[in-house]
């Protein structure tokens, strides 16, 4: 589904208001124009029919024909016609110029006489009309655009306490423990919402208090008992009386204590990255970060790592959880490598790639940084390593990429 593009709401609401009332506007000229021109027509109508009835009673009464160029024209004819009317041209005297002209002729018979009965009136002319209707026009665009103005100023005023409120929940952060202090407002949904603001932060800053407290004492509870069991269990191995049944036993027993005891640390891990506990405070070079870590790993596994292109990566970034970051990836490269295989490391371009041998790609390559999730169900792996990079990438704003081509593995991790 595309998403939709974004519009400030005093732009968006200025916007429509603008678009409609200037369409409102242009659509009400031409209906004016339109409505103005009939309703001159229909007056003029009215009024030839008027004269020309007031020319028959004159002939009625004294039988003499009445003519006045160019308005008024009358003639006694053979018979009678049918009334029309109709619009003309004709010469102005007095403007010295061709004129429009509505024409209305009649015919009547009076005392066994017929005439023709003819009446004009000039017509207001379309420019004329035009001319009116424009400046009307633009006196009520001129009112409009003062009205429009005010209406924005009058908008931005309403709006600017949920603007500053709204400033305020951007930089708000459950970890400064300080809860929002809200503008006050006479505007009723407005106070209502900052109500409800308020209520829900210091419910967030509550609750994540809460969950920090609690991450941190169910992390030293759970270390405690393993270190116990871990103590118990290497006591054990320096009894004498242990048969090898028993041996082999304690040795499955202690490591998954270990692997226990590795698991919660990296959950804990998981849990301080989603509540922002680390900073980018610290100018770092990710690049000799890089460097410890394999040498940390050389001797651990016999598998060879080369090392390409290694410039130097300057990054602000919390250099625990850049060791983080390497040691997984490393560590991810090494577990899933043939004996026989390989793994190349390079930091160019702001960017680690790290390639492994392999034989054919990963099958849901959408799923490799989901928790506990993995295709190798011989490995013995948390599931975690991937998902911590992972989230430390997407809480910082960095990418990481997976590929396969020409059998070798490729995790790609671009720094700002």
């Amino acid at each position: 589904m595309t998403e939709k593009k974004k519009v400030k709401l005093l732009k968006k609401t200025s916007r429509s208001f603008f678009t409609y009332s200037i369409t409102a506007m242009l659509l009400s000229v031409v209906a004016l124009f339109f409505l103005t021109q009939y309703t001159l027509k229909d007056e003029t109508k009215e009024s030839l029919n008027s004269a020309a009835f007031r020319i028959e009673k004159s002939i009625k009464k004294d039988e003499l024909l009445i003519n006045i160029h160019p308005i008024i024209h009358t003639e006694k004819v053979a018979g009678l016609k049918a009334q029309h009317i109709k619009d003309t041209l004709l010469y102005d005297p007095a403007e010295d110029e061709l004129e429009p002209y509505m024409e209305l002729t009649r015919y009547r018979e009076v005392h066994g006489n017929f005439y023709k009965i003819s009446v004009r009136t000039k017509l207001v002319e379309l420019h004329d009309v035009m001319q009116s209707i424009v400046l009307s026009s633009i006196i009520f665009l001129l009112v409009f655009l003062g009205l429009y103005y005010l209406n924005k100023k009058n908008i931005e005023s309403v709006w600017k306490p949920f603007f500053d409120n709204l400033k305020k929940i951007k930089g708000f952060s459950v970890q400064s423990n300080q809860p929002i202090t809200f503008e006050d407002t006479d505007i009723e949904e407005f106070f209502e919402l900052n109500t409800e603001m308020s209520v829900l932060t210091n419910k967030v800053i509550s609750d994540y208090e809460n969950l920090k407290h609690f991450t941190e004492d169910i992390s030293h509870e759970i270390q405690t008992p393993l270190a116990i069991i871990q103590a118990k269990i290497d006591n054990s191995f320096d009894e004498n009386q242990i048969s090898e049944k028993q041996y082999n036993l304690l040795i499955e027993i202690s490591n998954n204590a270990r692997r226990l005891a590795t698991l919660n640390k990296k959950l804990i891990l998981l849990a301080k990255i989603e509540n922002q506990q680390f900073k980018t405070s610290d100018k770092i070079d990710f690049t000799e970060i890089l460097k410890t870590s394999i040498e940390n790993f050389d001797g651990l596994s016999e598998l060879p790592i080369l090392m390409k292109d290694m410039v130097p990566i300057e990054i602000y970034f919390d250099e625990y959880l850049a060791h983080i970051i390497a040691d997984n990836l490393i560590s991810n490269a090494i577990k899933y490598t043939a004996s026989n295989g390989e793994i190349t490391i390079r930091a160019i371009n702001n960017q680690f790639i790290i390639s492994n041998t392999g034989k054919s790609s990963i099958k849901s390559p959408e799923k490799l940084y989901n928790r506990f999730y993995s295709e190798h169900k011989t490995k013995k792996s948390l599931g975690l390593g991937l998902a911590i990079v992972k989230k430390i990438c997407d809480r910082f704003g960095y990418t990481i990429h997976y590929t396969f081509n020409n059998n070798m593995h490729t995790f790609k991790l671009t720094f700002k």
